[in-house]
């Protein structure tokens, strides 16, 4: 049983998958794929807006607290929400370590609510990336 080649992806399924990851949803509404937008571009939104209410801390490469390496993972995984991230960090925004903020009871809950955003949002790309190349129906 000999293994099949894989067709490389097109250039069209490379910019939905970047469309996708800049503006959470956007992939599958290029698509026409309503329902997918509305439900995992959504739930990026609804998590993103959620955590930033809950006084939740977006991370960057600042060595304020802790070590710049100690930063990279969640700094990903909140790069993962696109614009949202860009935009917040060009306002400066959910990136200041605030004392009175991290005493909030929900500040844990807000972190994390930032992080699966940017993780969901990967997943949404690579979704919408799949179907544009025609791995997925």
């Amino acid at each position: 049983m000999e293994a099949e080649e894989a067709e490389p992806a097109p250039g069209s399924a490379w910019l939905t998958g970047a469309a996708a990851w800049f503006i959470p949803g956007l992939g599958h509404v290029l698509q026409k794929r309503w329902g997918r937008a509305a439900l995992m571009g959504g739930a990026v939104w609804v998590c993103f807006f959620v955590g930033m209410a809950m006084g939740g801390h977006l991370f960057d490469l600042s060595t304020e607290n802790s070590s710049a390496l100690l930063q990279v993972p969640p700094m990903i995984a909140n790069l993962g929400s696109g614009a949202l991230y860009l935009v917040s960090w060009l306002l400066d925004y959910g990136f200041k370590d605030d004392p009175a903020q991290a005493a909030r009871a929900t500040y844990e809950y807000g972190n994390t609510f930032l992080l699966i955003a940017g993780l969901l949002n990967y997943l949404t790309m690579l979704d919408a990336f799949d179907i544009a190349a025609g791995r997925k129906p």
